[in-house]
């Protein structure tokens, strides 16, 4: 778990690096909200084609394989994005991006391989709490190499470093990651039958509780994911702010993210459940989406942020656990890739949501229309909560 751990967090630092530099990146070359809502969106619709693809190939060859390409592949899109010199550069690139991002399905599915049903939800909180790292030192790295003036940004410099980091991780991963499938299960997976993709996404929305499971994942990710693409064009209008601004502001939430991921989530998943994590983070997402609008300083706008990524660092793992806790051990890497798919899917859809909405009603448009989707969030989980408490690991474990 710990060579994991590094990987994922290293590459992931990489990632973070891009995340605040690429709406102002856009703007310098004359992109409107809307079509910065389209930047963010490319980067996952093409991880959207291709996770399924990674996650079936995992199954069949192993994570590490997966892992290590993947790995390569990212090294080389953000050389690319770091020689950008146009619009449709900075798209291709992204879209290239996009596609190789095979490692985060396969860690997962790493993840679900080396651990036990009843410690499920801790080891998801681990690959989280590398996000949350990520988002901790990326963000403010490349902030501070991009500067504060977003008209005289340097957008070269972070992404030849996040390229830099992207091939440390190959290199650790490559002399240290282990292949977490054993080669009997790999043999059964071999033996099975090929299923194509719409197959795997038929199959699992036969499933009651998957089914509602996909849903919930796509319209929480859909909600935050319009806050991340907007958020950078917000905060320049609200409060001048420029790169370096922002990488401070989402290193701050990567902070909270990792505190929560990494060290609460298993604790407070024994301790309640799966399923009333769930509905403790949709409900304080909603309320830290709603409240951003009417932040005119910072002693409202940082309570609102925490608040909203608290929520979030909650519901990414309950979710991930309590679909993959319905999943058998031979289909883990598939239905990772199924579920990886849906959220892609709506960090395609959120962002020009969020896009159109900023550029036809308004910069706080976003944001109410995320706090009216994670509304419904909440209502389908209360709806829904006693079939859901069936399958959370509190409940398997006082069953077993």
């Amino acid at each position: 778990m710990l060579v994991l751990f590094l990987v994922v967090v290293i590459d992931l630092i990489g990632f973070g690096i891009i995340i605040p530099l690429l709406p102002f990146f856009a703007e310098y070359y004359q992109a409107s909200p809307f079509e910065v809502g389209l930047l963010m969106a490319s980067y996952s619709l093409a991880q959207f084609i291709a996770a399924p693809i990674w996650g079936r190939m995992s199954d069949r060859i192993g994570r590490r394989p997966v892992l290590l390409v993947s790995l390569a592949g990212a090294m080389l899109t953000y050389v690319w994005l770091g020689l950008a010199d146009s619009l449709w550069v900075l798209f291709a690139a992204r879209i290239a991006g996009g596609f190789m991002a095979g490692n985060i399905s396969a860690a997962f599915a790493y993840v679900a391989d080396i651990t036990t049903r009843e410690n499920r939800a801790k080891g998801m909180g681990v690959v989280g709490a590398a996000f949350g790292l990520g988002f901790i030192l990326g963000p403010a790295i490349g902030g501070i190499m991009a500067g504060s003036d977003p008209l005289h940004a340097d957008f070269q410099s972070p992404a030849f470093t996040a390229a830099g980091l992207s091939a440390a991780a190959l290199i650790l991963g490559i002399f240290t990651l282990k292949e977490s499938l054993s080669d009997e299960i790999l043999a059964r997976i071999a033996a099975k039958p090929k299923v194509s993709r719409l197959r795997q996404f038929r199959t699992a929305l036969e499933i009651p509780n998957i089914r509602l499971l996909l849903a919930l994942s796509f319209l929480a990710i859909f909600a935050f994911a319009g806050i991340e693409a907007t958020f950078a064009l917000w905060s320049r209008r609200q409060f001048g702010w420029g790169p370096e601004q922002n990488g401070y502001l989402f290193a701050l939430i990567g902070l909270l993210n990792a505190a929560m991921q990494g060290g609460l989530i298993g604790r407070m998943a024994k301790r309640f459940g799966e399923t009333s994590l769930l509905l403790q983070g949709s409900i304080a997402l909603t309320i830290g989406i709603a409240m951003i609008p009417f932040a005119s300083n910072l002693w409202v706008l940082i309570p609102a942020m925490m608040i909203a990524t608290y929520g979030f660092s909650i519901i990414s793992p309950a979710l991930n656990s309590l679909i993959s806790l319905q999943t058998g051990e031979e289909e883990q890497g598939g239905m990772m890739g199924v579920t990886r798919s849906a959220t892609t899917l709506a960090r395609v859809a959120g962002p020009a949501w969020a896009g159109l909405l900023f550029s036809t009603f308004g910069m706080n448009w976003p944001y109410f229309g995320g706090a009216c989707v994670m509304a419904v969030v909440v209502g389908l989980v209360i709806w829904r909560f006693p079939a859901l408490k069936k399958v959370d690991g509190k409940n398997l474990q006082k069953s077993a």
